[in-house]
């Protein structure tokens, strides 16, 4: 494999909450090791059918209003025809068309290349599973 691609897989428990976990450190972390002060594309993907990846705001509040939009769009109800888990895990399944399970962002200088207030987020609204893997790989 070449020296110009990189990839590692992190694992982190998100809990039994609905929740948006900032992964910037983790993926600043990772550069670090692997970028080399060299430009490229970071990639984070999360192989998972019901979470997804999203670059936000944390801490203000955007990140809860982000999961209460979630829940007004995605409603945990018996309406979704995929039934499995607790009621309505089917809108979980129906997540990653909305907050995509992938983000392509620059680095420069092998630095994530972020605006002042965004951070990269794993969106999980999946109570029945805590365990996540994400996938960061860096193209430079």
């Amino acid at each position: 494999m070449s020296d110009a691609f990189t990839t590692t897989i992190v694992s982190l428990t998100t809990g039994t909450d609905e929740t948006v976990t900032d992964l910037t450190r983790v993926c600043e972390q990772f550069l670090h090791e692997s970028a080399a002060g060299r430009d490229g594309l970071l990639n984070i993907f999360v192989p998972h059918a019901t979470a997804g990846v999203a670059v936000i705001e944390t801490g203000a509040g955007s990140d809860d209003d982000l999961l209460a939009a979630l829940r007004t769009l995605l409603p945990a109800d018996n309406r979704w025809r995929h039934r499995h888990g607790s009621p309505g895990h089917g809108r979980d399944h129906v997540l990653p068309a909305l907050v995509p399970p992938h983000a392509t962002l620059p680095v420069i200088a092998g630095r994530l290349e972020l605006g002042t207030w965004q951070s990269v987020c794993l969106v999980d609204t999946n109570t029945d599973n805590p365990d996540r893997y994400v996938r960061l790989s860096f193209l430079g």
